[in-house]
């Protein structure tokens, strides 16, 4: 005779079976049972993620920007990197920077003498004017031009390079990613940004020249006699030093979120977008901290 197969029913009555079922069952309820992590330990964990991960990027983009200062005494120089990075931050900003900076003079003289005006003190507009620009405006605002326009094409670019792996690539041919992408962009930044800011003070000082004197008729010597008494050398050095500083944090802090982009299309996208508005707080934080440590109270 045939021997006839075990039936599903035979094989669910053997006892092993039904050890085996069983094993499985109280490992299931005690899955289910098993308590998670106390509600003090969930709310603490998220109240303190975003401060960790704050601090998890702050420590990544000093790192990068430590990284890039090494490389850049290290040869080889990518010289050819280099200049076309400065004609990309200096020559491709200089018109938007000189436009906003004429605007900005302009609007700023205007909201000045409606002020001023109040005391018979329009003659104090020039001198007032030009040290706005000089401690605070011009280097602020060229920074946030330069953000705008250079900084999230940075971001972008790197990023791009990211997710397609051409990073990888730089990598495997024994060339270092930050030497031959990062550095150029953090050099040509923190060269250009003082330039531009000059730039984007003379041009607002000529836009305050044509509303104050011009269209409102006050005395041209007063107007450049009050410039020569209010500006001192040591608010230019403050612009200088502000501009190279906004142009490291900016440079560097684009270059890394570009650097670190994840998740395709869309994660370029959100790197963009991190990059412009973590410069834009990074320069007006420092320029805080550069104002005290640099005025005399």
């Amino acid at each position: 005779m045939s021997r006839v197969a075990p039936s599903f029913f035979t094989t669910c009555s053997r006892p092993e079976f039904r050890w085996r079922a069983k094993g499985v069952e109280s490992q299931v309820l005690s899955n289910e049972l098993e308590p998670g992590p106390p509600f003090a330990t969930r709310v603490t964990e998220a109240l303190l993620r975003p401060i960790l991960d704050a601090l998890d990027d702050v420590g990544a983009t000093v790192l990068l920007g430590v990284e890039a200062v090494f490389w850049m005494v290290r040869p080889p120089f990518r010289w050819a990197q280099l200049l076309l990075a400065l004609d990309f931050v200096g020559a491709g900003s200089t018109f938007i920077v000189a436009l906003v900076g004429l605007f900005t003079g302009m609007a700023f003289t205007v909201s000045t003498i409606v002020g001023f005006r109040q005391f018979s003190a329009e003659g104090m507009v020039g001198g007032v004017v030009a040290l706005a620009l000089t401690r605070e405006l011009a280097p602020v605002l060229t920074s946030v031009v330069v953000t705008a326009r250079a900084g999230s094409t940075m971001a972008s670019e790197l990023g791009n390079m990211r997710v397609t792996e051409q990073i990888d690539a730089i990598t495997t041919m024994g060339v270092s990613p930050v030497q031959y992408l990062v550095v150029p962009r953090v050099v040509a930044t923190t060269l250009m940004l003082p330039l531009l800011a000059v730039c984007f003070g003379v041009v607002g000082m000529a836009g305050a020249y044509i509303v104050a004197v011009v269209w409102q008729g006050i005395d041209p010597g007063l107007f450049f006699d009050k410039i020569k008494q209010f500006v001192e050398v040591r608010d230019l050095r403050m612009m200088l030093v502000k501009s190279v500083c906004f142009g490291l944090i900016v440079s560097v802090v684009c270059c890394k979120k570009g650097f670190h982009a994840s998740g395709g299309a869309r994660g370029v996208g959100e790197a963009t977008a991190q990059a412009v508005v973590a410069s834009i707080v990074a320069i007006f934080a420092s320029d805080y901290v550069i104002t005290t440590l640099l005025t005399e109270l």
